[in-house]
């Protein structure tokens, strides 16, 4: 009842997991993917290796957490390994890239072997990546069509919401030929200890997951399928199967799932059981519930 086929890849449910969490290693990603995920995203992957951040580099808030990890990474020239133990599971593997330009961005692609790529363009943390080149529209369409032209995988594009309009950023995506987007990533935020006056956080502020996030997701979500061609890939606040409902009556083909993962990595499966339960009582599929908002 929850298969389906999402830029040519079979997935047995539309739920995945997030790039960041848990996406390390391959052992760590064939866990998640045998405890019922669809598919799973690696932890973003550059050039060369990153130290990220000073600590603290993640705490939690009343309404979600807070994290500026700094894109730490191993540099592709060592995570091939990881991917392909990931792949062990037999489902789809998703490589999370990032680059400073378009010829960053192509050398990690072509170093890489995964069933697709999801480029980073909305690291809200993280100097000369991220946000700073995916609030761009003319970078974000030059970096996905240099993507997409050295690659023959499916090639999606995750997006910032720290902008005025994301469907700009969409529409870029889109024209540089992605294959689908993915919205959204962290909200820009910070914590202050009252008791020093200091910024909890090393880098001082970080990027904000969490339930809080999910009507943001929701709306950019609804907005990107009313002005796209390609799939929107919803992801941000999502807990249980009405956030995933809810999400896809937005406008979502398909969701990726991050921080509930920390606290309960069997969500992939207890999720997919209570979807199934829930549309089989309403007599829905997928496909029913696929943009039911846009409808009233």
């Amino acid at each position: 009842m929850l298969s389906l086929t999402l830029t040519g890849l079979k997935l047995k449910n539309p739920l995945m997991l997030a790039a960041g969490i848990m996406g390390t290693t391959g052992g760590s990603l064939k866990r998640v993917a045998e405890s019922g995920a669809g598919a799973v995203v690696t932890k973003s992957v550059g050039a060369a290796p990153k130290p990220g951040h000073p600590n603290p580099t993640m705490v939690e808030v009343d309404c979600g957490y807070l994290n500026a990890m700094g894109l730490p990474n191993p540099s592709y020239k060592d995570f091939q390994e990881e991917i392909d133990i990931a792949k062990e599971a037999g489902t789809p593997v998703i490589a999370s890239i990032f680059g400073g330009e378009p010829d960053e961005f192509v050398e990690v692609a072509c170093g890489l072997c995964p069933d697709a790529f999801e480029l980073n363009v909305s690291c809200p943390h993280a100097h000369g990546y991220g946000t700073e080149v995916g609030t761009d529209p003319v970078l974000v369409e030059e970096i996905t069509k240099a993507v997409k032209s050295a690659v023959e995988v499916p090639v999606w594009v995750k997006l910032t919401p720290n902008v005025t309009d994301i469907t700009g950023i969409g529409l870029a995506a889109q024209q540089g030929g992605a294959d689908a987007v993915v919205a959204i990533n962290t909200v820009r935020g910070m914590a202050i200890d009252v008791e020093s006056g200091y910024p909890i956080l090393g880098n001082k502020f970080g990027g904000l997951s969490g339930c809080a996030i999910k009507p943001v997701a929701i709306k950019c979500v609804y907005d990107l399928f009313k002005t796209l061609d390609i799939p929107v890939i919803g992801v941000g606040g999502i807990s249980d199967f009405r956030d995933v409902i809810e999400f896809v009556m937005a406008g979502a083909k398909a969701v990726e799932i991050g921080s509930a993962v920390g606290n309960n990595i069997n969500i992939f499966n207890e999720i997919s059981s209570c979807m199934e339960a829930f549309l089989e009582e309403k007599e829905w599929t997928l496909n029913d519930i696929y943009g039911m908002a846009h409808e009233v």
